[in-house]
């Protein structure tokens, strides 16, 4: 193979097409070189690297650009290199139409502006919920402050593999959960042509994730329920609230005066705030309503939320809450902790235990708004019936069954079968 020449107008205008696409490079300056196509077309060009990556400038034809003038431009931008610019990404941005994100920074909000409005996937039939956007926007912050500045095109699998790994070894479900909103938001690049393919292709979850199993033995619930009863408004009121009607965290957090009917015993959870996104009705036990009852005094002038701090958002803090609980527990228990447990898992709790109340499962499932299960496919479409009455006997009895427990005496289920709530929700 013979060494590299400089290349002068004579060379150009001596070589000959071939078959197949080839390059002459320049002798006098590393990089640049001349392209010669097999229609005969020529064109100059410049290899560089910028950022660890190789990177291509693509000066101009021949003889539109003279020999001399791309030299020129060549060592100009050999110069911005050194500056630690990047001449050809420069470029290609400015070739893009308006409006047509560049970097991580622009993509952001031009993706959170198109995921609240029509979602993540096709088959989405309406925007995803507040907490859902909220979530997937704090997630792409922490990308934002790790990838400000970057341009898309620069983004490499590995760097996202780094970054995942980063936010693993603090949390490991978030480092998934970070993937999942990375996904999504490098997919609306390349459907839109901002990218051509997306680095998270071929990334792993960081972590694997195991569905719990905690469920709350008589004696630990006793702990916890009797802890939460210490605790002063808003928290100490929320926490009983969640265990007596078994919701999900941010929805009892959520609670609003104008979704409670007093009369009716009932509150109405919008499918808005709903997992499931269909709207459920909550009946609620006597110890619910007097938890109400004692919030109406705590209530803020004007405020729309039952469990609120401030009056003007939902209480927070759950972590917070979660370590006094987890103090006030130790205490009562004589110094020792109980195994760890999720706020979460008093649903399971519920959901474990009320069988043993004599609820049937369909019953329980209800209870928790589920739409699996019982309920699934062609039952789902046909059944219509809101079992309301068996939905507050079961809850009537798990407040009872929480009652005692909190009282010290234990799980008597045969003094259940005096409670007229717990013979309603046997189905025959």
């Amino acid at each position: 193979m013979s060494s590299p020449k400089v290349l002068t107008v004579a060379r150009i205008e001596a070589v000959k097409p071939k078959e197949t696409r080839y390059e002459l490079p320049d002798a006098g300056l590393p990089g640049f070189y001349l392209i010669v196509q097999p229609s005969g077309a020529k064109s100059f060009a410049l290899r560089y690297r910028a950022a660890g990556k190789p990177r291509k400038l693509t000066i101009g034809s021949y003889p539109k650009f003279t020999l001399e003038a791309a030299r020129k431009l060549a060592r100009e931008a050999v110069v911005a290199v050194a500056r630690g610019e990047d001449p050809g990404a420069e470029k290609k941005a400015a070739r893009q139409p308006s409006g047509v994100p560049q970097t991580v920074d622009a993509l952001v909000p031009k993706f959170m502006e198109d995921y609240a409005r029509n979602g993540a996937r096709k088959k989405r039939k309406q925007p995803p919920k507040p907490r859902t956007l909220e979530e997937t926007a704090r997630l792409l912050r922490d990308v934002l402050a790790a990838w400000k500045g970057c341009r898309l095109d620069s983004i490499r699998r590995r760097d996202v593999a780094a970054l995942l790994d980063g936010i693993a070894s603090e949390h490991a479900v978030k480092a998934n959960r970070a993937l999942a909103a990375l996904r999504c938001m490098f997919g609306f690049a390349v459907k839109n042509d901002y990218l051509e393919t997306s680095p998270c292709s071929g990334v792993d979850a960081p972590s694997p994730e195991t569905s719990r199993d905690r469920v709350l033995k008589d004696a630990e619930l006793r702990l916890v329920m009797r802890a939460m009863e210490k605790l002063e408004a808003p928290l100490g009121p929320f926490a009983r609230m969640l265990a007596l009607t078994l919701q999900r965290r941010n929805e009892v957090a959520g609670m609003r005066w104008d979704e409670l009917d007093v009369a009716e015993r009932t509150w109405t959870i919008p499918g808005i705030r709903t997992k499931n996104s269909k709207l459920h009705i909550v009946p609620l036990a006597p110890g619910a309503m007097a938890i109400l009852e004692a919030m109406k005094a705590e209530r803020f002038e004007g405020s729309d939320f039952v469990f609120t701090s401030t009056g003007r958002s939902p209480v927070s803090g759950f972590a917070k809450l979660k370590s006094q609980l987890d103090r006030l527990i130790t205490a009562e228990n004589g110094g020792e902790p109980i195994a760890p447990w999720r706020f979460h898992d008093l649903r399971r709790t519920g959901a474990s235990k009320m069988p043993r109340l004599g609820v049937a499962l369909p019953i329980v499932e209800k209870v928790l708004n589920h739409t699996s299960g019982s309920f699934a496919g062609v039952v789902g479409v046909y059944q219509r019936h809101d079992f309301q009455d068996e939905k507050r006997a079961a809850l009537e009895a798990w407040a009872a069954f929480l009652g005692r427990l909190t009282e010290g005496g234990g799980d008597n289920v045969a003094s259940l079968g005096e409670h007229r709530a717990a013979r309603q929700v046997v189905l025959k």
